[in-house]
């Protein structure tokens, strides 16, 4: 089948941009839409043309490089899923498909459709490691976690940092992303020595990024291909606030 795409093209942040219409033939159901563009790629080397530029690692939904907007929505419309895991039998013959990068002042445009996510790097950086000196680690079979909290623990870790809830916000906000970090490590025992200093280290690397404030639009839940929840938007909230009182 054939399909038209609208897509993005930018030289460079300096430069201006434009959405720009390509006739994309030979694409087949089966293919990921990573694997249309690839296409798309190898019909604009063989005019000669600059090809797109787009940004893919392991193509298995757990990289969190695959950052488009699809139609408006961050990774396309399929609920749950990174780019990579949408297949081209979602679309039919003749259907026109606009791509864009994800736009976010905390994620500056590098060409095309690559944007500089290291933002969430820095933020990370700032509060997702332990320091603390604590020994010769211990036996984690032997630190006994209630089943519920390990559970949400692992619910959080599942974050792969793509930034399709940042994509996805009104205000660009990386609540739900310094939400799932916090978390992860605020509901286990091993994240206990450093659990004041994290959240406040990784909510002023959050604010000094640029990113936006969380106003509970819930669109950052309804784009996270992982179904990160909004709850852990309130633990972190919770644990800003206990950290604040704990530190004055």
């Amino acid at each position: 089948m054939n399909i038209t795409l609208k897509v993005w093209r930018q030289k460079n942040a300096a430069a201006p941009g434009a959405l720009v219409e390509y006739t994309v033939s030979g694409v087949v159901p089966e293919m990921s839409f990573l694997e249309m563009l690839d296409t798309l790629n190898e019909q604009l080397i063989a005019k000669g043309e600059d090809p797109l530029a787009f940004d893919s690692d392991c193509r298995e939904g757990i990289c969190g490089m695959c950052n488009l907007m699809i139609d408006g929505q961050a990774h396309g419309p399929d609920k749950e899923a990174t780019t990579c895991q949408l297949h081209m039998r979602r679309y039919k013959d003749g259907d026109v498909v606009t791509v864009e990068p994800f736009r976010a002042k905390g994620f500056p445009l590098v060409k095309d459709l690559v944007v500089d996510r290291s933002a969430f790097d820095r933020i990370q950086a700032a509060g997702g490691f332990v320091s603390t000196h604590t020994g010769g680690a211990g036996e984690a079979n032997a630190i006994l976690i209630p089943h519920d909290m390990a559970e949400k623990a692992m619910d959080a870790a599942s974050c792969i940092g793509c930034g399709a809830c940042v994509a996805a916000c009104p205000n660009a906000s990386a609540m739900l992303f310094v939400a799932a970090k916090v978390s992860q490590y605020a509901l286990l025992p091993q994240g206990q020595p450093e659990r004041e200093k994290r959240v406040l280290a990784m909510r002023e690397a959050m604010d000094k990024e640029g990113f936006g404030h969380c106003t509970n639009e819930y669109e950052c839940e309804a784009a996270c291909p992982k179904g990160i929840k909004l709850s852990n938007i309130a633990r972190l909230n919770r644990e800003f606030l206990r950290a604040t009182l704990l530190t004055e």
